[in-house]
């Protein structure tokens, strides 16, 4: 269900069509804009998190261009309307308003670049310059092995299996929940990952002394 506060328009079926290259996906244009959006993340076998997170971007900087003055959906602007000058402008009101993380922005460039060059086939090209976040230089804090045991000892037991997994093996959340006893290889030493990020396998070290 679409939220009143998102955008609920269709893609425009009258506005001109544009000649797109052969061999990249083509939404269904008469399908809503989220449901273009989650077609073409899926053809890219994009994590479920990221298209969510994309989708949350995109809405926001739709809102953020959003008609001053008109409710309903007639205040929405649909994103072919936009271009370079307002995601540049977007980008640039996150880090001065916003005061959001260079990671954060970037976040929220790669969403906008996506909807304009894989969904509406309407790239952005070069960006007009905007302010960037900044990226503090700070060093990092690494816990001595004397912490790290404090940590791990105060945890309760039945999560104490599972963050020591994490810590020692350096496996994501969703990784670990996955994990199934056959990934497990003692002998080795070493756990395989399957449909980790990107849907890659890999493998992992397991930590010295581990035990079931």
């Amino acid at each position: 269900m679409i939220s009143p506060d998102q955008p609920r328009f269709l893609s425009p079926s009258a506005s001109p069509r544009r000649q797109r290259p052969l061999g990249r996906l083509q939404p269904n244009p008469q399908a809503p804009l989220r449901q273009q959006v989650a077609e073409v993340m899926r053809f890219f076998h994009y994590s479920q998190r990221t298209e969510e997170a994309y989708w949350q971007w995109i809405v926001r900087f739709l809102r953020f261009h959003k008609r001053p003055g008109v409710g309903g959906a007639e205040g929405w602007r649909h994103p072919r309307e936009l271009g370079p000058a307002e995601v540049a402008a977007y980008l640039t009101h996150l880090a001065t308003a916003g005061r959001v993380s260079a990671s954060t922005q970037n976040q929220a460039l790669n969403a906008l670049v996506f909807l304009y060059a894989e969904v509406l086939h309407q790239p952005l090209g070069e960006l007009a310059e905007f302010a960037r976040a900044r990226r503090p230089a700070r060093m990092p804090e690494v816990l001595s092995r004397a912490e790290v045991a404090r940590v791990l000892a105060a945890v309760e037991p039945d999560y104490a299996l599972p963050l020591r997994l994490l810590y020692g093996s350096g496996l994501r959340l969703l990784e670990l929940l996955r994990l199934r006893i056959k990934d497990l290889d003692l002998e080795r030493g070493q756990i395989v990952v399957r449909d980790g990020k990107g849907f890659k396998d890999r493998v992992t070290p397991c930590s010295a002394g581990f035990e079931i």
